[in-house]
């Protein structure tokens, strides 16, 4: 049963059910996700071995997104977000059991980061293309900034709830997120509409269906460039957690403390989703990209500057708040012009460009600070983010764009 377009968003039990289930996994995963890097570098002492273990949780978007993109478009997008799920809760609880049986190693530890990511492309694939049947087309951008403003909580509360539990037992984090993912299936079980559109039988390879995907993308020049603005402003940040963690040792703040930092982006996050839809409807959707672009590399130096954890946390407030007003309209502009038949192999190809440009982010992050220090890690890293915002100033297109104008 598609859902009717005068169904109120809140009153849209398979919404409810969806953005339910996936918040708990969220919690979980941030949880796990800070006490993570902790846990590498404790055992190593090594910022350059924990970066490994990041790019190895990343490498995943570079091996696999395209064909997770057109498995999306060709399997049942429900059944491979519980699959996913499953896996990653199998994969993360092995990491207690190993530990409690005194055989947790680093190696361990780099393969459930590895396999982890993996199933997570397979997962955000099938997700990020079955919203659009989950609610109405007009409703898109309104059920995408409340799941940002429940990602963002659940930002600001993983960071700090996972240094707190790791401050007692560094297991409790990981068991807690393996639990999150249980329940993620079981509201994904419980959910009755159909996560996609009725298909055609594909007579093409996988690989043909993977080129689609990717020749769409490149001929529509606003999403072209969008994919490539996003990846200039998002590769350099995806060190960002390691260079925070580096920023607060340095300030000799203790596990909860750290979390405390990283947890204050959440915040930010919700404050930037809640302003989304006014922005929008203010600014229009090109000037509210361009801006809200500039405004992300120059936040970016921000960092530079804090003395202390407080005013850290309070610059990352301030950096955090434009990414979810940068992000969903960028996500909503996608799921208004790109067919369904699609939206999975087009998804793939902008999220190859978006995120399989990660782990080198990672890496060059990994080996700055190795080397120079996170201050001048932060300078050098602004370079490629003001170099793009500047770019979308000039860009004709991009400036003539419209979130309801299907180019």
């Amino acid at each position: 049963m598609q859902v009717t377009k005068t169904q109120p968003l809140w009153q849209n039990r398979s919404y409810l059910t969806l953005i339910s289930g996936q918040g708990i996994s969220a919690l979980g995963s941030f949880m796990s996700d800070f006490t993570f890097s902790l846990l590498v570098l404790a055992l190593t002492g090594s910022p350059l071995q924990t970066g490994v273990m990041l790019v190895l949780r990343t490498l995943p978007y570079i091996l696999f997104c395209l064909p997770a993109g057109a498995l999306a478009d060709r399997k049942d997008r429900k059944l491979i977000m519980i699959i996913s799920d499953a896996g990653c809760a199998l994969t993360l609880g092995s990491i207690p059991l190993a530990y409690f049986l005194g055989h947790l190693t680093l190696i361990h530890l780099y393969l459930v980061a590895f396999i982890q990511g993996s199933l997570f492309v397979f997962f955000q694939m099938a997700e990020g293309a079955a919203l659009r049947n989950v609610v109405a087309r007009e409703q898109l951008a309104s059920a995408s900034s409340w799941n940002e403003v429940i990602y963002s909580t659940c930002l600001m509360l993983g960071p700090l709830l996972g240094g707190m539990l790791y401050s007692f037992s560094p297991m409790f984090p990981f068991i807690l997120d393996a639990l999150s993912f249980v329940a993620s299936v079981i509201s994904l079980v419980c959910i009755r509409v159909p996560f996609q559109e009725q298909q055609a039988t594909s007579v093409n390879t996988l690989w043909q269906e993977m080129k689609e995907g990717q020749i769409w993308l490149w001929k529509h020049p606003i999403l072209r460039f969008l994919a490539l603005l996003t990846t200039g402003l998002l590769a350099p940040c995806a060190g960002f957690t390691l260079i925070i963690i580096m920023l607060a040792q340095g300030m000799h703040a203790d596990s909860t403390t750290t979390g405390f930092i990283l947890s204050s982006g959440g915040l930010g996050s919700i404050i930037g989703a809640l302003l989304v839809t006014p922005l929008l409807k203010w600014l229009g959707f090109s000037r509210l990209i361009i801006l809200g672009a500039l405004y992300w590399a120059v936040s970016w130096l921000f960092y530079c500057i804090a003395p202390d954890p407080l005013i850290l946390s309070i610059l990352n407030i301030s950096g955090y708040a434009i990414v979810p007003i940068v992000t969903v309209p960028l996500y909503s502009y996608r799921l208004t012009v790109v067919p369904d038949n699609i939206l999975g192999r087009v998804n793939s190809a902008y999220r190859l460009l978006m995120s399989g440009s990660r782990p080198i982010g990672i890496g060059a992050t990994s080996l700055l600070l190795q080397w120079v220090g996170p201050i001048l890690t932060i300078v050098l890293l602004a370079i490629p983010q003001l170099l793009v915002a500047f770019l979308a100033i000039f860009y004709q297109p991009l400036r003539e764009a419209r979130l309801d104008n299907k180019q």
